[in-house]
């Protein structure tokens, strides 16, 4: 008796153990299933979810990666007329004052949409990125203020090939301490 009741308390242990396992399994294997799909978003979306506000980049190198981010999202992705406006105030958040104060917004917005039809009328689109190694970043100081120096190769897929396309970035540090791009300027073409 004391043999067969061991047993079937190891069996009821075991039926219990697999039981709470799967369980457990069916439970976890549903929430990353369901979560998937309702996390599922588009590159303008995840743009657009950035508040730079809280979360800006930290270093001159990833205000030009999260500026390079935009603008594969201007040429590249299907967006509506107020999402594209919602990019061009996302992506002048990384904009220095002074060149900000270069045009108004009318005229930005202007040239921006006739910029990005050429390029997709020209059947362009940004295949991919580099930015300079953090430590090819050049730092200098102008009129007392703290700048960076950096470069962007941007791959413009153009029918069957990429072509490089490369970029000066100046960035100068604002009086938050977060760096904003002053300009940038094609180095080759």
């Amino acid at each position: 008796m004391k043999r067969s009741g061991v047993i079937s308390i190891i069996i009821t242990c075991v039926i219990l153990v697999a039981v709470i396992g799967g369980f457990a399994f069916y439970l976890g294997h549903k929430s990353k299933t369901g979560g998937e799909e309702a996390v599922e978003s588009t590159a303008v979306q995840k743009i657009l979810q950035k508040d730079l506000a809280r979360n800006y980049p930290p270093t001159p190198k990833e205000v030009v990666k999260y500026f390079a981010e935009i603008t594969k999202c201007f040429y590249n992705e299907e967006y509506s007329e107020e999402d594209l406006e919602k990019l061009a105030v996302q992506i002048q958040g990384l904009y220095d004052e002074e060149l900000i104060a270069n045009k108004s917004q009318e005229d930005y917005l202007q040239d921006l949409r006739a910029e990005i039809a050429d390029m997709k009328e020209k059947k362009y689109t940004i295949h991919s990125y580099e930015v300079s190694a953090s430590t090819d970043v050049e730092f200098f100081t102008e009129n007392d203020l703290s700048c960076a120096r950096l470069y962007c190769n941007f791959y413009v897929k153009q029918g069957a090939g990429n072509v490089p396309s490369l970029e000066q970035f100046i960035l100068r540090k604002d009086t938050e301490g977060h760096w904003k791009i002053l300009g940038w300027d094609l180095v080759n073409e």
